[in-house]
C-alpha cells in the first residue's frame, strides 16, 4: 500500500468541515490521512472525529502561525471560513488571507478552498434592486468569499475553487415548513414563483472535496461550482410534503417585506434568495447535474435527501 497523503481539513468540526472528514477517511482505498483543524481540540466533536481515524490538531484564524504549523507537512488542504460566526465581510477576508498565506507558507500542493460566486460580477453595486451592505457587497457572505479567490491566486497557491451553494439542511432548521392558521404547512421563502434554486445536501460537499482529491491535480486551477438539485419554490414544497406525508403549500415572501423583517441577517438573506433568483439561469447554469453526478456519485438530490431526513422534518 502507498503513503496516505494527508489532508489538512479546517473547520474539521462544522458542517462542511465535518462532511469531508468522513468522505476522506470513508475511502475503501484508504488513500488519505485526516488532519483536521480546529480552535478546540478538547471539545466533544473533536474527540469524536479521533474516534473516526483523524488527528485533531490547534489552528486559530487569529493565530496565522498555529495555521502554519497545522499545515505544514499536509499533501493537501480543504479550507473554509464561517461569515456566520461573526457577520462581517471584513473580517472573513482577513481570514481568507490568513489561509492563502499560510498554505503559501507551508507549501501546501493542493488547496481545495470552499467559495461562492462574487454577486458584483452580474450586479454592480450602483444596481438600484437591493441595497447595499457593509459599504460595499450585495451579499456579503458571497461576495467576501468570491473577492477572496484571488488571495489564493496572488499568493501561488495551487487552489481548485469550490462554489457551493444552499444546504437542504436550512429546511430543517431555519426555513423550515410552518404550520399556518389553518393547519396547512407552509414553506416561506423569500423566493419569486418559478424562479429555481440550487440546493445541495451539505454532505456531498464533503464527497466532492474527495472527489477532487481523489482526481489529483486534475482541477487545480479551475472552479467547480456544485449542487443536487436545481427546483422551484413549489417543487420543494412539494417534494418536503411527500416526504412529511401531507401537503406543504409554497409561500413566496416579498424581497422587500423580507429584508424589513428585522432579524440579524435579514437584509443579508433577502439579498441572497434575490440574487438567486434574478440571476437562476447564471446560478444554475454553472452547476451542470449530469456532470456533478458522475464526478460525485451518491450525489443527493432534494426528494432522495427530503426521504432520508424525513423524521427530522417532522413539525408539530
Amino acid at each position: 500500500m502507498s503513503e496516505q497523503k494527508i489532508i489538512a481539513v479546517a473547520g474539521a468540526t462544522g458542517s462542511q468541515g465535518g462532511g469531508v472528514v468522513r468522505a476522506l477517511l470513508a475511502d475503501p482505498q484508504k488513500r488519505f490521512a485526516v488532519r483536521a483543524l480546529t480552535r478546540d481540540t478538547g471539545s466533544a466533536s473533536a474527540e469524536a472525529l479521533r474516534q473516526l481515524g483523524a488527528d485533531v490538531v490547534r489552528a486559530d484564524f487569529e493565530d496565522e502561525g498555529s495555521v502554519v504549523a497545522a499545515l505544514t507537512g499536509s499533501y493537501g488542504a480543504f479550507l473554509v471560513t464561517n461569515f456566520w460566526a461573526h457577520g462581517s465581510a471584513r473580517r472573513e477576508l482577513d481570514e481568507t488571507a490568513v489561509l492563502a498565506r499560510a498554505a503559501a507558507a507551508a507549501d501546501v500542493a493542493h488547496v481545495v478552498w470552499s467559495t461562492l460566486e462574487d454577486t458584483r460580477s452580474l450586479l454592480p453595486l450602483d444596481d438600484p434592486r437591493m441595497p447595499v451592505l457593509q459599504d460595499h457587497y450585495n451579499v456579503p457572505h458571497f461576495d467576501a468569499k468570491g473577492e477572496g479567490n484571488a488571495l489564493f491566486a496572488d499568493a501561488g497557491v495551487p487552489t481548485t475553487y469550490l462554489n457551493t451553494t444552499f444546504y437542504f439542511q436550512n429546511f430543517i432548521e431555519a426555513l423550515a415548513p410552518r404550520r399556518g392558521d389553518d393547519g396547512v404547512l407552509t414553506l416561506s421563502l423569500p423566493f419569486e414563483e418559478g424562479r429555481l434554486l440550487s440546493g445541495v445536501d451539505v454532505a456531498d460537499i464533503g464527497r466532492t472535496v474527495f472527489s477532487i482529491f481523489a482526481a489529483g491535480g486534475e482541477y487545480i486551477g479551475k472552479t467547480l461550482s456544485l449542487a443536487g438539485d436545481h427546483l422551484t419554490g413549489a417543487e420543494y414544497a412539494s417534494q418536503l410534503g411527500d416526504a412529511l406525508g401531507e401537503p406543504v403549500r409554497f409561500q413566496s415572501v416579498p424581497y422587500d417585506t423580507f429584508r424589513g423583517f428585522g432579524f440579524p441577517g435579514a437584509e443579508e438573506m433577502g439579498n441572497m434568495f434575490q440574487y438567486y433568483g434574478d440571476f437562476d439561469t447564471e446560478f444554475t447554469g454553472a452547476r451542470e447535474l449530469e456532470w456533478l453526478r458522475r464526478f460525485v456519485p451518491g450525489l443527493n438530490d432534494f426528494r432522495t435527501w427530503a426521504a432520508e431526513n424525513a423524521q427530522a422534518l417532522k413539525v408539530a
